[in-house]
């Protein structure tokens, strides 16, 4: 979105301090709304450049990026400068680190909206966590497969977004600084919805148990299939088969190309499974 001022978000202006995943995703699509972005990293930098730089680089695209030592006493107080003309502070630590740095003094000297991404709450506050083992809590993994979605990262930087929207409409309205809490544990618990109501856990109707909605095999590939309305399920019926045992050896007879172009033309949803690491991703790994 580039709207200029007429973006949603023009005038408004973030300091982020978080780094991985969830913040970066939060600030970037802040600055898809159109807001002023500046990206406070640490001095060892954001492990997320060092694991997936394109992926950084996508997300930090409209960001100033600045490099401070919040434990030295000048580069904290260029910070505190920063945060005398900003709208929105977004962090992702854990609370002690928060309270060491006089964070939370700051948000409520310049009336800021804080988005506090954090992994627990409550008691748990302290503990360390990453997607990974928020998702093994809440039974969004088959082991020993490790996920190649980080659901929960994803989950909770969108969900930091509209954290921040939410913040500022409520900054409005009292003059006050907000407190916006994104608890990672909740967010992996509220993806998980699907498994714990029995919709897409194994053996579930979107888990295995519906023929039409499931990954077949075909002379290149694999396609998924996801006729699930009886008019899709009716259709996939009469062009390919309808028990498992026949779709299976149908779409092994054609490769992924021949049963997407079918599905497009019967107006199926059969897409061809794509590879993990595409044509750039490989470019960038070189």
């Amino acid at each position: 979105m580039d709207r200029g001022s007429a973006a949603p978000l023009h005038g408004v202006r973030v300091v982020s301090l978080a780094v991985n995943v969830p913040g970066p995703v939060a600030a970037a699509r802040l600055a898809d709304l159109g807001a002023d972005v500046v990206k406070v990293e640490p001095p060892a930098g954001d492990a997320l450049q060092v694991a997936a730089a394109g992926w950084y680089r996508e997300l930090t695209a409209r960001h100033e990026v600045v490099t401070l030592d919040l434990r030295d006493a000048a580069d904290r107080e260029r910070l505190e400068e920063r945060l005398a003309t900003a709208d929105v502070l977004l962090t992702a630590m854990r609370p002690a680190a928060l309270d060491r740095l006089g964070l939370r003094a700051s948000v409520g000297r310049h009336r800021l909206v804080h988005v506090e991404i954090v992994g627990y709450d409550g008691e748990r506050a302290g503990e360390a966590g990453h997607d990974l083992t928020y998702q093994a809590a809440h039974g969004t993994l088959q082991p020993p497969a490790v996920p190649t979605v980080p659901v929960a990262d994803l989950l909770g930087g969108e969900r930091a977004a509209l954290a921040a929207v939410a913040g500022l409409r409520l900054r409005d309205r009292s003059g006050d600084a907000v407190h916006q809490p994104v608890v990672l544990d909740h967010v992996a618990r509220d993806a998980a919805a699907g498994v714990r109501h029995g919709l897409t856990g194994p053996g579930d109707v979107l888990g295995g148990a519906s023929p039409g909605y499931g990954i077949y095999p075909t002379t290149d590939g694999y396609v998924a299939v996801g006729a699930v309305e009886p008019h899709f399920v009716a259709r996939l019926g009469d062009a390919v088969g309808r028990t498992r045992a026949e779709l299976a050896a149908r779409f092994a007879t054609a490769d992924s190309k021949h049963w997407q172009e079918l599905g497009n033309e019967l107006d199926i949803p059969i897409v061809a499974v794509g590879s993990i690491v595409d044509d750039d991703t490989l470019q960038e790994m070189r």
